[in-house]
């Protein structure tokens, strides 16, 4: 049975003694400690028609919806939550990993299996892998057996749908002269990990206790169950504890005293008290990966190839400025007009029109919903609130705004061609240090999302900033999305395989 939050926080001590030889991991736990106490592990549905057996979990490894609670619908809006508590390992190889590796990994990943159940309430274990790794097998990158199984763009053949990231548009970069953060002006890291573990659960205690058996605690699910012993393959670089839960954000503010905690919704999942979990804003798994399904298809692997039903998957760490989107000058000033929650919509959002211009209150509480849908009105929505068609008017200067809502500047290329997203969003609040200059826990967006390729985020990447609009349109900086709210700080892309490859993968055919 999983561990009860009692028993981890009486231990949780103990557990950082025995991580001290895997330190990385040791920072994921004081979050999910902090998160566990502002939050609670939710009593979902039983859920019915699925089997437990290894043979019957989905192949595509990121595919949990049959495994949580069903889609519900809050204030009008469709949306359906994951696990609350998600943590992200990364991970550098010592050595090129051997057949003998390839058990040893499968060894760990079957004992968490079998100790925790595939579902919200036990653990969800994803795995991928980053070039580095495919570097060190045989040949490289350009070798056979990378060449024969890696699949391609459809559009250019010559290209993997495995590319290494690049700095965005608007990260602070050598790349980007010009661009600088207000508050946190830290350089995008483009990262080298080997390998990428996601770790998801309700419970805070048991997403806490599977982090610390792999780093060697000899403990899991309440019992004396020896950790594999990975220290001479792998050594961990970092840990990055992820929460979504409606009001966790809020809880988490207020007790940590945070400046702006009364201005963040009691309902929201997210610090910027918007909901991110509308069902219209995620395709269905199959889509995202690199075998496509009828709605879109952009790589040249077809059913039966090796990684057929991969996936790219995007890893990226961002320091949030509140302050700053809630326009205060400093942690005691009053938030000024650009915070109000009118503005705050159409950045996130969109300005044609606003999906809702709030209460007579434009603070407190949010100053508005939290529940808005994700509406997809076509590729040229961003474009059209670029030029002001259709934006509410200036009333200084009685024309039309120039405004880029963020998640109109998504959509410019975010789906299909029926309209179906061709990715999937996991992203969630943090709360810890990492990265931040001063060495103070600051908000986070813990950030992933499942695609076919990298090519296909790195262009959805671009249209999100849509400097391009901007520049056409002469839309100001202040007025466009959230690029200005947001530094990113680390970057890296993955590989996650198919389930019945996600154990080091091609190593078997070596």
């Amino acid at each position: 049975m999983p561990i009860s939050r009692e028993e981890h926080d009486n231990h949780l001590t103990d557990r950082r003694t025995v991580l001290k030889g895997a330190g990385a991991l040791a920072a994921a736990l004081a979050t999910l400690e902090l998160a566990g106490r502002g939050g609670y592990v939710p009593v979902r549905e039983p859920l019915t028609g699925i089997g437990d057996a290894a043979s019957s979990l989905p192949d595509i490894q990121f595919d949990i919806a049959n495994y949580i609670a069903p889609a519900q619908t809050v204030d009008g809006v469709l949306v359906r939550f994951g696990p609350v508590h998600t943590t992200f390992l990364t991970a550098q190889l010592l050595r090129t990993p051997t057949k003998a590796d390839q058990a040893a990994l499968g060894l760990a990943l079957e004992t968490i299996d079998a100790n925790y159940p595939f579902t919200a309430s036990g653990i969800f274990t994803f795995v991928s892998y980053g070039l580095p790794y495919f570097r060190r097998l045989p040949g490289g990158l350009t070798g056979s057996l990378v060449s024969a199984h890696m699949p391609r763009l459809l559009s250019d053949n010559s290209r993997y749908v495995l590319e290494e990231a690049v700095p965005g548009p608007t990260d602070v970069s050598s790349q980007n002269p010009g661009i600088t953060k207000l508050r946190y002006n830290v350089p995008v890291r483009i990262e080298s990990n080997d390998i990428l573990i996601t770790i998801r659960g309700d419970n805070p205690a048991s997403v806490a206790d599977v982090v610390s058996w792999l780093g060697g605690s000899d403990h899991l699910a309440g019992k004396s169950i020896a950790s594999v012993d990975l220290s001479g393959l792998l050594t961990f670089t970092s840990s990055r504890a992820m929460f979504q839960q409606m009001g966790l954000p809020k809880n988490v503010a207020t007790s940590n005293k945070l400046p702006f905690a009364n201005f963040i919704n009691s309902q929201s999942p997210m610090w910027m008290g918007f909901t991110d979990q509308q069902q219209s804003g995620s395709g269905p798994a199959a889509i995202t990966t690199c075998a496509g399904n009828a709605s879109a298809r952009l790589t040249t692997a077809v059913p039966g190839n090796y990684f057929d039903n991969g996936s790219v998957q995007h890893l990226a760490h961002d320091i949030l400025d509140m302050l700053q989107f809630f326009d205060m000058a400093t942690p005691t000033s009053t938030p000024g007009s650009d915070g109000t929650f009118t503005e705050r919509v159409q950045y996130m959002f969109r300005s044609t029109p606003p999906p809702s211009l709030g209460n007579s209150d434009q603070f407190t509480d949010g100053g508005g919903p939290s529940f808005l849908d994700n509406t997809f009105q076509g590729t040229g929505d961003a474009l059209a609130s670029a030029r002001g068609i259709g934006t509410p008017i200036d009333p200084t200067t009685g024309l039309p705004q120039h405004r880029i809502g963020h998640l109109s500047g998504l959509q410019r290329s975010s789906r299909a061609s029926d309209g179906t997203p061709i990715h999937i969003r996991m992203d969630g609040p943090g709360f810890d240090s990492m990265d931040v200059p001063d060495g103070s826990n600051q908000p986070k967006l813990q950030f992933t999302m499942f695609a076919p390729s990298a090519d296909f985020f790195r262009t959805m990447r671009s249209n999100q900033a849509s400097l391009d609009l901007a520049a056409q349109n002469n839309v100001a900086p202040s007025d466009n999305g959230l690029e200005r709210f947001i530094t990113a700080t680390r970057r890296q892309n993955f590989l996650v395989p198919p389930r019945r490859h996600r154990i080091f993968p091609l190593v078997e055919l070596t």
